[in-house]
């Protein structure tokens, strides 16, 4: 499996896709496990150095093969698996963290478009670049990455209201887009906003109808005021003549 790294100044940039497939090779050769390549290892030198007057006896030799058997059934049949889990996460999005050669965490999100498999290890390309199956994190429901990022747009424009006390006619139209918005979720989308978050909404929209309702009859006893005046002059005027 190949890979291109970019270049800048004439040095290699660490992305995100190299960092995740070399934290994965490395892994591989580091060998921090107890494999079946090592057991197999183990159990070659103690026969090689045993004791010539204290032989393992073949009974011993017999069980410890046994275990070895069973060791690499184990290993294949989790390597199968991993392979069967990644191949059923295409068409899915999924969060990955990915961490590069300072230990800095980078989240990538995105829907998986295949995935490639070397040496019983799981690659999986998202938007054209392949990470390891180990930097998995999440695997989310297209419905619940929308409710999320509806969630989302409504606080972003929750925060940016003032405090209640200092609402005014400006934010009418912060306010008139936050009820629409929630007035339009599911049951389950608003299932993301605290019960806190959505009482404070109620009480922004009816401060704002009560502010939109006085300016508005200010306004009529304004218009009322000056039609009365005109006519008290047209009047004024028919009484000189």
């Amino acid at each position: 499996m190949g890979a291109v790294q970019k270049v800048e100044n004439g040095k290699f940039v660490e992305s995100n896709s190299s960092a995740s497939l070399a934290e994965a090779k490395k892994s591989v050769k580091g060998g921090n496990t107890l494999d079946k390549d090592a057991f197999l290892q183990l159990l070659v030198a103690q026969m090689k150095y045993q004791d010539p007057l204290e032989p393992t006896s073949n009974t011993e030799y017999i069980s410890q093969y046994a275990t070895f058997s069973e060791l690499e059934q184990m290993q294949n049949m989790s390597a199968s698996m991993d392979l069967f889990r990644a191949s059923a996460l295409v068409g899915q999005t999924v969060l990955l963290n990915v961490r590069d050669g300072q230990g800095r965490i980078t989240q990538i999100q995105g829907p998986v478009d295949f995935v490639t498999y070397e040496k019983n290890k799981a690659y999986l390309s998202i938007r054209g670049e392949l990470y390891s199956m180990d930097d998995l994190a999440t695997v989310a429901d297209p419905t619940y990455l929308e409710a999320y990022k509806l969630a989302a747009d409504w606080l972003n424009i929750y925060k940016k209201l003032p405090a209640i006390e200092n609402l005014s006619l400006s934010d009418k139209e912060k306010v008139e887009k936050l009820n629409e918005m929630y007035e339009k979720m599911t049951d389950y989308q608003k299932e993301f906003l605290t019960d806190e978050e959505v009482d404070t909404m109620k009480k922004y929209v009816k401060k704002m109808k009560d502010m939109v309702a006085s300016a508005e009859a200010d306004k009529d006893d304004d218009d009322s005021g000056s039609d009365d005046g005109g006519d008290d002059d047209d009047g004024g005027d028919g009484d000189d003549k």
